[in-house]
């Protein structure tokens, strides 16, 4: 299946509700996660060229885009989400490759950050140099947090002071990155496992 996985332009506003729709049904699925965003925030991200879109035969696949905190000093790439038909291929991992390529390019020098309680967001993220961080090493900016209010766990969140949630906290550093291919399955397995320890222990200091 040859997906087409591409940097968004006005041509993909039509699948703004479609994106929308696809991210509440993936957070609700989950049980966790940010439930909802509105059409209209998803035009604006199309439409300033801070978002990757994924399709098959005009089908929508997937989507991710880009938000900015703290004068454009944090970057994060929110909203990953695949289609369920398009799932278990890879495409995932494509499309965060992709956005993470775009923050770069528009953003040099930021620093590149991310919060999610997916294990699989985390293995992408994991091998595309991000590392896991306390919530003390990410913006500070009302905004951001703010827009986990439509989350279900927001109140963790609060009783913690914004110090911790079910989610984990990633911050891209770019000497993390595998870049030879024959050493990465060994490396990325123990790596992800660390990482894995590292959340679970994270569970356990909570309780």
């Amino acid at each position: 299946m040859n997906v087409d996985v591409q940097y968004a332009t006005i041509e993909h506003i039509k699948y703004a509700q479609e994106i929308c729709d696809l991210i509440e049904s993936a957070a609700k699925a989950r049980g966790t996660g940010i439930a909802k965003r509105e059409p209209d925030y998803i035009r604006k991200k199309i439409e300033s060229g801070q978002a990757v879109i994924a399709s098959y035969a005009g089908e929508l696949a997937g989507f991710c885009y880009i938000e900015t905190w703290q004068d454009k000093q944090y970057v994060a790439n929110s909203g990953l989400v695949v289609s369920e038909k398009f799932r278990n291929i890879g495409l995932a991992k494509t499309i965060k490759k992709k956005i993470l390529e775009l923050s770069r390019e528009k953003f040099p020098g930021t620093k590149l950050f991310g919060i999610t309680t997916s294990l699989a967001v985390l293995k992408i993220n994991y091998e595309l140099g991000y590392r896991p961080v306390t919530f003390s090493e990410l913006t500070t900016d009302d905004a951001f947090w703010n827009g986990c209010k439509s989350c279900p766990n927001h109140d963790i969140l609060e009783r913690n002071n914004r110090a911790n949630c079910l989610c984990t906290g990633m911050l891209f550093d770019e000497k993390s990155q595998v870049k030879e291919p024959e050493k990465q399955k060994g490396s990325i397995a123990k790596r992800f496992q660390r990482l894995t320890n590292f959340k679970n222990k994270r569970k356990l200091n909570k309780k």
